[in-house]
């Protein structure tokens, strides 16, 4: 049996091949960003109104964006934005997602806009979970534009001017960075603990006994072995600050989309089948932290499985691929680096918010 003294050196030793390897990543992610020129674009004589969901991670990025493109950006209310588009009288009023905190006059209050001879466009950020909500709002738009393929023909089979647009991320917000030890683990997930990862995870967990699994959300008390692992999930709502640092200080971050089936857990109740990645995609990727996803659809438009992150189709192969990439340290790095680059380049929200404008007239 190993004395203390043994225990105390072994762990000493493992934290010191951490730290190392942390600091290899850390390092190669600083070097690789700096090869990427922030993109510059023309300003617009536009005035816009931008109505945030209250979701900060994908609001704060938008509005940012927006700035780099119109003259003149302000940022309005959910229950006031009819009263604040009459002072200001913007060329467009820009509302993101219109759900969850909009008030019950929300479809009034977008009629009247429209009638004082403002442009109005809505970006569903949450389909197809909400099409019970979505399918009354978007035939009230002069514009929709969704992340989601599946959804573009419903809303225009509802007379709706429907657009297909990804979603992306904030690079003020996601990027690569030094974090402490406190936020370092093998794997780590933030979500809530929909019953499509519940069955993922409860296959895959037991095969990663004594790694450091890290998971944050709700929900997660219906994993089989919830006893098990509660010591190793940090319930409720992560800040946006907190869930960069858990990314940041991963070896391996997992993204899994939530299931489209209409139930408890989601409002699908057109039935539309997902087709396209979430803004989770962009956001652990601009991190520099190798991402393990489900594949969408429209993946392989955006990144290369293999090349930019990994993918994997059933509890068995992730279960394999993490295991292989927490032993391959440089090739794990080589793959997150060249995914941070991609986000840098083609993903952040500035790129998008032009092609909005355009399609939205402006």
């Amino acid at each position: 049996m190993a004395s203390q003294e043994q225990l105390l050196a072994a762990g000493r030793a493992a934290g010191r091949i951490a730290g190392e390897a942390h600091g290899r990543r850390d390092g190669a992610c600083r070097s690789a960003a700096q090869t990427v020129a922030p993109a510059a674009y023309p300003q617009r004589p536009l005035t816009v109104l931008f109505v945030p969901q209250g979701f900060p991670a994908i609001d704060e990025g938008v509005a940012d964006a927006l700035r780099q493109h119109a003259s003149t950006v302000h940022v309005g209310h959910p229950s006031t934005m009819l009263a604040q588009a009459a002072e200001l009288r913007p060329q467009l009023v820009l509302v993101m997602n219109g759900l969850h905190v909009f008030p019950p006059d929300h479809a009034e209050q977008i009629a009247a806009i429209r009638a004082l001879g403002i442009r109005t466009a809505i970006w569903f950020a949450d389909d197809p979970y909400f099409t019970r909500e979505t399918a009354r709002l978007a035939p009230l738009y002069d514009a929709v534009f969704t992340h989601e393929l599946e959804a573009v023909p419903f809303y225009r089979a509802s007379g709706a001017n429907a657009h297909y647009l990804p979603l992306g991320a904030n690079p003020a917000v996601f990027h690569a960075k030094p974090v402490g030890q406190e936020y370092r683990s093998d794997v780590f997930f933030v979500g809530t603990g929909f019953w499509n990862r519940i069955r993922l995870l409860d296959e895959v967990l037991p095969a990663l006994e004594g790694r450091k699994v890290v998971l944050a959300g709700g929900e997660w008390e219906r994993l089989d072995r919830y006893a098990r692992y509660k010591p190793f999930i940090r319930p409720g709502f992560m800040p946006i600050e907190e869930t960069v640092n858990f990314y940041n200080g991963a070896k391996i971050v997992l993204n899994i989309h939530r299931t489209t089936e209409p139930g408890s857990d989601n409002h699908n109740d057109a039935g539309l089948r997902g087709a396209s990645i979430n803004p989770r995609t962009y956001e652990i990727s601009a991190c520099g932290t190798l991402q393990l996803t489900d594949i969408r659809d429209d993946l392989r438009r955006y990144y290369e499985p293999g090349r930019e992150l990994d993918v994997f189709t059933t509890p068995a192969e992730l279960t394999a691929k993490i295991l292989h990439y927490l032993d391959h340290e440089d090739e794990r790095r080589r793959i997150a680096v060249r995914g941070m680059l991609r986000t840098m380049r083609d993903h952040a929200f500035a790129g998008r918010l032009g092609m909005l404008l355009d399609r939205a007239g402006c």
